[in-house]
């Protein structure tokens, strides 16, 4: 069983923008506190495209999940996102001055509080899901999140990233598809699939979904740092390329890079037609992903 809410699908524009509102509302809400440390959270949070609590609150519609709980995930994940990026963007790894146009937390603020902004992000996001009024299946989000997050995911991802800066050789496709589904795929499949879970539903159309969409992703995440213009993608572009390392793009070539693009955001659309015409939102999302400039 999918679906169990009589849905319509919006426009996707509309869609995220509403998520992105609805996000930002509950974030000042839950996070509204005056100190420093509070200031940098909401900081690290705001004027990224929230995505992945977008995807979090279609899946939630999908399957009817109360808005609270649909926005405590949604919040969540988006917690998780920053966390990671203020992290990656420290000078012990890649170093970056600009995210989303802004400067870094690292470079607002100081390093010592880029650290702790990100671990109150990381335990904030857990606090979240544990409220026992999310949903019956709670803990079954917590556990996702830490697997996605932690040692099998996103970090692992993030580790294999920076091992293969000194490698001796570079990747081969297989090597970077494997850094890559742990390193962004893992949080994008959560977040698909986190409706489902709350609703006790099958997840298997929306993990084929998720898992199709976050390989498209990061492939056009390597195209945008050929073809990116800084100012509009909000960071610096070609850093990958100068670096010599390993990408869709370096191993494919660009035009294969966007077909292969291309054909992912279109296994992710027919991963979702046990949902019919209520998940057209969510095709739109994949579509939106291989063909955005930031």
């Amino acid at each position: 069983m999918v679906a169990t809410a009589d849905v319509e699908a919006r426009p996707f524009a509309q869609a995220l923008k509403d998520a992105q509102t609805r996000i930002t509302a509950h974030m000042d809400a839950r996070l509204g506190g005056g100190d420093t440390l509070h200031a940098a959270m909401r900081y690290a949070v705001t004027g990224g495209k929230m995505l992945r609590g977008f995807l979090v609150l279609e899946s939630a519609r999908l399957h009817d999940v109360a808005e609270e709980a649909a926005l405590e995930a949604a919040l969540a994940i988006e917690c998780i996102h920053a966390y990671s990026l203020v992290h990656d963007d420290l000078p012990c790894m890649d170093d970056d001055d600009l995210r989303r146009g802004q400067p870094t937390v690292h470079k607002k603020w100081d390093e010592a509080m880029a650290v702790l902004a990100g671990d109150s992000l990381q335990t904030f996001a857990f606090e979240l899901l544990a409220d026992p009024k999310i949903s019956p299946h709670a803990l079954a989000l917590i556990r996702g999140l830490a697997q996605a997050s932690g040692k099998d995911g996103m970090v692992s991802g993030q580790m294999l990233d920076i091992a293969a800066e000194t490698a001796t050789t570079p990747l081969d496709l297989e090597q970077i598809t494997r850094l890559q589904n742990r390193k962004t795929g893992c949080l994008i499949s959560w977040s698909a699939t986190a409706g489902a879970v709350m609703a006790g539903a099958d997840e298997a159309p929306l993990r084929r979904y998720a898992e199709a969409l976050g390989l498209a992703f990061q492939i056009a995440d390597d195209i945008l740092d050929v073809e990116g213009d800084a100012a509009k993608v909000g960071k610096a572009v070609r850093k990958d390329a100068d670096a010599g390392k390993a990408t869709f793009v370096s191993l494919l070539g660009l035009e294969a890079a966007k077909d292969r693009a291309n054909a992912l955001m279109e296994q992710a659309c027919d991963a979702l037609s046990p949902y019919g015409d209520a998940a057209e939102t969510l095709k739109d999302a994949a579509r939106f992903v291989i063909s955005r400039d930031s």
